[in-house]
């Protein structure tokens, strides 16, 4: 069995995915094998100084266009952390665009608190960003951290669905 799930990294200036394509493979007297595989990842920007408005159609479209070329069966999303107010209120203008989106597409959406991607990919909470990518370097078997940041924040998104949800 073979799923896709894309995990999504909010932002305003910057929106990470990364998407991977999970597989099980079930033989008949044997534990099933997992194993997952990048398929893509990246970010997509927007221009600080542009109109609040002209960034969130831009969000909109080329959120359109990951979704088309990746078709997900799952997206996995990281839960607003709250700690700098003027930043959260543009995160969360950002993500209310990313959720109309997936409305759009009809996608199953799971959502992830920043603790909870932490624990799932390293066993501790509290682990720090190099750790956690770190942990998706290895679990996706990737030469070098998935770079830039917020791309590698998706795929830590992705692979948590990938051991919590499936």
């Amino acid at each position: 069995m073979k799923k896709r799930i894309l995990g999504l990294d909010p932002g305003l200036a910057t929106l990470g995915f990364g998407a991977i394509q999970c597989t099980t493979l079930v033989t008949p007297g044997q534990p099933p094998m997992e194993s997952a595989i990048p398929l893509d990842y990246g970010v997509i920007q927007t221009p600080a100084g542009t109109d609040i408005g002209d960034r969130l159609c831009m969000i909109y479209e080329d959120l359109h266009t990951v979704l088309n070329q990746l078709q997900p069966d799952l997206v996995a999303i990281e839960k607003l952390f709250f700690y700098r107010m003027g930043n959260t209120i543009a995160v969360a203008q950002a993500r209310g665009v990313i959720m109309l989106v997936l409305a759009q597409f009809k996608v199953p959406l799971v959502e992830f608190t920043p603790a909870q991607i932490k624990q799932a990919l390293t066993g501790y909470g509290n682990a720090d960003k190099f750790q956690v990518q770190e942990a998706v370097t290895r679990e996706l078997d990737l030469d070098a951290i998935p770079k830039p940041d917020d791309a590698a924040d998706a795929l830590a998104v992705a692979l948590t669905a990938w051991f919590q949800v499936t």
